[in-house]
């Protein structure tokens, strides 16, 4: 299980450090955008989420967003966005001293964004933050619950109504970055099992083994994503492989070359599940 810096693993190969300066500047120009708004108005859309800490994708350029709640008009504002939208549908909050649109209603703002991403977003506002072997902040509650999500896409006719009927069945409370929801989401739409997120495994002797992504606990059976950005922990990461191996477990490891070729990861993923007793098909050839 690894916690990474919002958004970092979108950035283009080798640009890192660029998206993170990008992100940085817009994050400035959100929070004097919030600072600044006038008493009927707050952050919507991408603005709110990058405000909440969400996994947006990586632009080369600031995109801002406010929105007012009906019957007042949405901002007129240079370089951003206005939107209006019923009180029925958004609560307003305060986060970090800036009003924004409450997690449930900004998730249900962002249905537009491909399936993966919107996805990802979702994990990352229902993320429940579980006891267990080195998880960060134990009982600390999800931004929006399931519930929350669940209500936002009840009220409809939300723009991309149906990108989000699709997107939350699929949301998951122990995901904790982008590309692992994008390789569960590969995996359980080509129609194999349901992997269980972020799983602190045990050796028979009750030894801690490690912390894996994603495991099929029945088939002995882990994924792991390895991003450019565990470098530093390179090392404990292969002794962590090498006792789950050594305990009976198969690895899979998922580069960031890999998950870009689906149909290969569903294809490894499927081929060692069957080699350990799985007998379903697949949806994906």
């Amino acid at each position: 299980m690894r916690a990474v810096e919002p958004g970092s693993e979108d950035a283009p190969t080798g640009a890192s450090n660029q998206y993170g300066l990008q992100r940085d500047q817009e994050l400035a120009l959100i929070v004097a955008l919030g600072r600044g708004l006038l008493p009927s108005q707050f952050l919507s859309h991408r603005s709110a989420a990058l405000l909440w800490g969400a996994p947006m994708p990586w632009t080369k350029t600031p995109r801002l967003h406010a929105a007012a709640v009906r019957p007042a008009t949405r901002p007129r504002i240079g370089g951003v966005t206005g939107h209006s939208i019923g009180a029925e549908r958004c609560e307003v909050r305060w986060h970090e001293g800036i009003p924004v649109a409450d997690p449930a209603a900004t998730w249900a703002m962002l249905a537009e964004l491909p399936l993966v991403r919107l996805v990802a977003v979702g994990d990352f506002f229902a993320r429940r933050y579980r006891q267990g072997w080195g998880r960060p902040n134990p009982g600390r509650p999800p931004l929006a619950p399931l519930e929350d999500l669940q209500r936002a896409v009840s009220l409809g006719r939300w723009r991309g109504q149906r990108n989000l009927e699709r997107a939350l069945p699929l949301i998951r409370e122990d995901s904790w970055s982008p590309m692992e929801s994008a390789v569960r989401i590969e995996l359980v739409t080509a129609g194999l099992p349901e992997p269980s997120l972020n799983v602190d495994l045990f050796g028979d002797d009750g030894s801690f083994l490690g912390c894996v992504d994603m495991a099929f606990a029945k088939y002995r059976i882990a994924v792991e994503y390895q991003s450019a950005m565990h470098s530093g922990s390179y090392a404990a990461d292969i002794e962590k492989i090498e006792r789950l191996r050594a305990a009976g477990w198969i690895v899979i490891q998922v580069t960031s070359a890999l998950a870009a070729r689906p149909r290969e990861l569903v294809r490894r993923v499927a081929a060692e599940l069957r080699s350990r007793g799985w007998t379903g098909s697949m949806h994906q050839a």
